[in-house]
């Protein structure tokens, strides 16, 4: 039921009234063990996040020169290293050097990511849930 303008009487009000409903249920306090853990998910997903846009900027800017690139990070990583030493005709040189800047920023990246990951195994290796989950087939870590 909604009264009027949101504040902080009314939202005070609210809550006291869902605390005397008796289908109110309530979630537990999560420890500092889950919470720790939702954090490294979180840090993960966006180191992620951010490597996956420096690979497609890369690939945007080759993209631009007329250098193609297949999908995929794999393709790239394989196809930097000679294309810049090779394509000097179609990259400018200050365009090679944010090129350059930009993979090294993706390899600082993967390395953070697959040390987050690791920690994430480590953690995972040790709780026995997780052991559980991990051995239904199409679960991973």
């Amino acid at each position: 039921m909604r009264k009027g303008q949101k504040n902080d009487y009314r939202d005070a009000e609210a809550i006291a009234d869902a605390v005397r409903r008796p289908t109110m249920s309530f979630v537990p306090i999560k420890s500092a063990e889950q919470l720790d853990l939702q954090a490294l998910h979180r840090i993960r997903s966006r180191l992620v996040g951010h490597r996956n846009t420096v690979v497609n900027q890369l690939r945007g800017f080759l993209l631009e020169c007329g250098v193609i690139v297949p999908q995929g990070p794999a393709r790239l990583c394989q196809m930097l290293p000679p294309m810049l030493a090779e394509r000097t005709d179609v990259l400018s040189p200050r365009l090679v050097r944010l090129v350059e800047e930009l993979a090294q920023d993706w390899r600082w990246l993967d390395d953070r990511v697959d040390a987050v990951t690791g920690e994430i195994q480590a953690l995972a290796h040790q709780d026995e849930s997780c052991q559980r989950l991990m051995s239904i087939p199409g679960i991973g870590l």
